[in-house]
């Protein structure tokens, strides 16, 4: 029952309460989508973290969609050896891990050290803040230490064939018995990050400003008073 909690109700669960959350929310507080950027309070850390983290976080999301996403035997029928993919798994994803990690510890510290940041922060806002670290932190250690201390896991043959079963309404908890813990840790909170997400800033991900590039430029003219 606990492997069917943890690899089947939750999993939905999560995936269920994001999609209806930003309906919800979309529907009911639309004047409260935003990322309520504390930039006023204290710049710096925020440029060099934000910098940093999103350098990262783009390309980790991209491996993540291949890794879970491309089944080993594709990858195999393009002459990619699994020795290849599992070098650039480790080393490429573990690079971006550590820029996005360097970058969540720079907004967190900056989030709960710095006075006016941290008054000006809602609950939730700390919240996302450590849990987001914590997930960063964990799948940067699964990728770097538990890949070379667990000699012959392949995250392809397990993790990846379950999520996969996930997305087809056929889930096969069974796979997940033999993964190591920091990967199941890293699994977790990443969908309970993913509940979290319609309640929280991070629904200012889905405003990206697309229209900004084209937009015609702001004029400002000066007012003289008349004599």
């Amino acid at each position: 029952m606990t492997n069917q909690f943890l690899w089947v109700i939750f999993p939905y669960i999560c995936m269920a309460v994001f999609i209806v959350g930003h309906i919800f929310r979309y529907r009911n507080d639309k004047f409260g989508w935003t990322a309520k950027s504390s930039e006023f309070f204290e710049k710096k850390q925020l440029m060099i973290g934000s910098l940093l983290f999103h350098i990262g976080i783009v390309p980790v999301i991209l491996g993540h969609v291949a890794g879970l996403g491309i089944p080993k035997a594709w990858t195999q029928a393009m002459g990619i050896s699994d020795h290849m993919y599992h070098m650039g798994a480790v080393y490429g994803g573990g690079f971006f891990g550590i820029v996005t990690l360097l970058g969540m510890i720079i907004l967190t510290s900056r989030r709960f050290t710095k006075k006016n940041v941290r008054q000006h922060s809602s609950a939730s806002d700390m919240i996302v803040n450590v849990l987001l670290l914590f997930i960063v932190f964990i799948g940067t250690y699964a990728s770097l230490v538990t890949n070379a201390v667990v000699p012959g896991f392949d995250y392809r043959d397990s993790i990846s064939v379950w999520f996969r079963s996930l997305l087809i309404f056929r889930p096969e908890a069974g796979l997940m018995g033999a993964v190591p813990l920091t990967f199941k840790l890293h699994i977790l909170a990443g969908f309970l990050i993913f509940a979290m997400w319609p309640f929280t800033r991070l629904v200012h991900v889905w405003s990206v400003p697309l229209n900004y590039v084209g937009r015609s430029y702001i004029l400002y003219r000066k007012n003289s008073p008349s004599a």
